[in-house]
């Protein structure tokens, strides 16, 4: 059985919903970040790294958000996650899902995370000053140019929709209102009304 680390609020909700959506026999481990748990030895045994998502399969662990939800795709073909054959179509997903992890989600981590850049705690100050406008930037270009809608990549659901769904959700914690984005907050909204979205969250918030 698939085992997947994740905390509550992280990127890891979207390889927890993909996992939902595709119907998947996985069972969910929460890390407490409040606890540092993901610096515990134990979790560290199981990604080095002390991040998450983090997902066990029986070859191995995966790290990194695209690569886990790729997986996931591939390995659940037939659900609505599965990754098309056609390899422009795919490569299009992960040309989305790469943009969220190496751009987006580190505008986002410069208000928490700033002390992964600087010790300077004026810097800090200086990057979290920063990130409305930046996440502003970033949702503007998702908005007008990447997103297609009435889903991600168009007509058909993929991976990248529970990745955009959770990125959309830090928004307002960023200082960005996310209804200035209107395709994108449609279909958070959207999102919100799938069964295994509902599921996630709900397991979440208990």
């Amino acid at each position: 059985m698939l085992k997947l680390y994740f905390s509550p609020g992280s990127c890891s909700q979207a390889s927890h919903i993909a996992l939902e959506e595709a119907g998947a026999a996985y069972e969910a481990e929460r890390i407490d970040f409040g606890r540092q748990q993901q610096r515990s030895a134990e979790f560290l045994r199981v990604n080095p790294k002390g991040r998450v998502p983090a997902l066990v399969t029986d070859r191995g662990v995966i790290t990194e958000s695209p690569a886990i939800l790729a997986y996931i795709g591939q390995r659940f073909a037939d659900t609505p996650v599965g990754i098309p054959q056609d390899p422009f179509e795919f490569a299009r997903i992960q040309s989305f899902n790469a943009y969220l992890c190496s751009t987006v989600h580190v505008a986002h981590a410069h208000k928490r995370r700033g002390s992964r850049w600087a010790d300077d705690p004026a810097v800090i100050e200086a990057m979290t000053l920063k990130v409305a406008s930046n996440m502003s930037d970033c949702f503007d270009l998702i908005e007008n140019t990447m997103f297609s809608g009435p889903w991600v990549m168009g007509e058909t659901y993929s991976i990248a929709d529970p990745y955009l769904f959770t990125f959309t959700s830090w928004l307002e914690g960023d200082g960005v209102d996310p209804r200035r984005f209107a395709k994108v907050y449609e279909h958070s909204q959207r999102m919100a009304e799938r069964p295994a979205v509902k599921k996630v969250l709900s397991v979440v918030a208990g």
